[in-house]
């Protein structure tokens, strides 16, 4: 199956790199460009990408904005795309609020090649991917915080104690190998249980489950 990508960047020339470098693979396909985020909102409405390579910082519309309309469209649009956001600073302001909106993830513009081709194939396969600084910098905000906001406490009572062991070691960081290592499962297994914690908390992605599980209370930075 060919993976519909579109890139949003105010910056010509990454678009055509990107694009070229997309291009290039068997299973990808770059539908279409946008030099800012209401173009991008435009484009995906009419392309109906898979993916959308969006960068932060853009002038009309930034790309915060031009993921939670994608993610959070009007009544009427169905067609909702992964989100990728793309940026030049591991520390952008915008990493929390962008991954609140629903975006499958960051990465880092001056990321090797082969790690743009392959976040592209993880992010439309559904997972999420956090680079680790970004995901450094996730934990780092909920430790500025003066307390935990507890917010959906009472929603981790409906998991299973296993759910709940998986939960924590994805806020941990842990890939799926490594979680299967920790708990003596097998991978497979692991996958099912994070489709149930996600159905259960009604979250999209990894990246999702990975704030519930700081706003929550079920870990803190720290431990």
């Amino acid at each position: 199956m060919t993976i519909k990508v579109i890139i949003v960047d105010d910056q010509a020339m990454v678009r055509a790199g990107f694009a070229a470098l997309l291009a290039a693979q068997s299973d990808i396909d770059v539908v279409g460009d946008a030099a800012d985020g209401r173009q991008g909102v435009e484009l995906s409405r009419r392309a109906h990408p898979d993916v959308v390579l969006m960068d932060v910082r853009m002038p009309e519309m930034d790309g915060l904005e031009a993921a939670r309309r994608l993610l959070d469209p009007p009544p009427g649009v169905v067609h909702r795309p992964k989100v990728l956001m793309l940026t030049t600073f591991d520390v952008d302001d915008y990493v929390y609020e962008a991954l609140r909106a629903g975006a499958s993830g960051f990465l880092l513009k001056d990321a090797p090649p082969a790690d743009l081709i392959s976040a592209v194939r993880v992010v439309a396969a559904g997972e999420a991917l956090l680079a680790p600084s970004v995901t450094r910098r996730l934990i780092a905000d909920f430790a500025a915080r003066p307390a935990p906001r507890r917010k959906g406490a009472l929603r981790l009572n409906g998991l299973t104690p296993r759910e709940t062991e998986v939960l924590e070691l994805i806020a941990r960081g842990l890939s799926n190998q490594e979680i299967a290592a920790e708990l003596v499962l097998a991978e497979q297994t692991v996958k099912t249980h994070i489709g149930r914690v996600l159905a259960k908390l009604s979250l999209r992605d990894r990246a999702q489950a990975v704030i519930f599980a700081y706003e929550s209370g079920l870990v803190t930075p720290g431990e």
